[in-house]
């Protein structure tokens, strides 16, 4: 829980780095309550029969900036640009994002000492 409430306390910091534990504890969390959200969604609003699930798509709108940066603070721990992240716009695009994010982290670079 306290890597999820460090994204969000810096939910719009695009600078620094993020540990591989801080970005999947964040994706876990996110992946987890969104799956709740949906199944509330479901059952109690009746989503199905309407076609829109409300609860999630608040959720999702709202974590969408902390998920940018976390995922951008993820590259630069990586030693990759955060425009990287604009490759998941493209085909296979999000393949290549796993890949980037299941590296282990860079000793010091320029975007600052190493995390760990």
């Amino acid at each position: 829980m306290n890597y999820f409430m460090d994204a969000l306390k810096k939910y719009a910091v695009f600078s620094g780095r993020a540990r591989r534990s801080e970005y999947w504890y964040f994706f876990l969390f996110i992946m987890i309550a969104n799956i709740v959200l949906s199944g509330i969604d479901y059952v109690v609003l009746n989503a199905a029969d309407s076609g829109f699930a409300i609860l999630s798509s608040i959720f999702s709108l709202a974590i969408l900036l902390p998920t940018i940066g976390v995922s951008v603070r993820r590259l630069h721990d990586t030693g990759k640009v955060g425009w990287w992240y604009l490759i998941a716009f493209i085909p296979l695009g999000g393949l290549v994002l796993l890949y980037f994010f299941v590296q282990d982290s860079e000793p010091d670079n320029q975007y600052g000492p190493c995390p760990k």
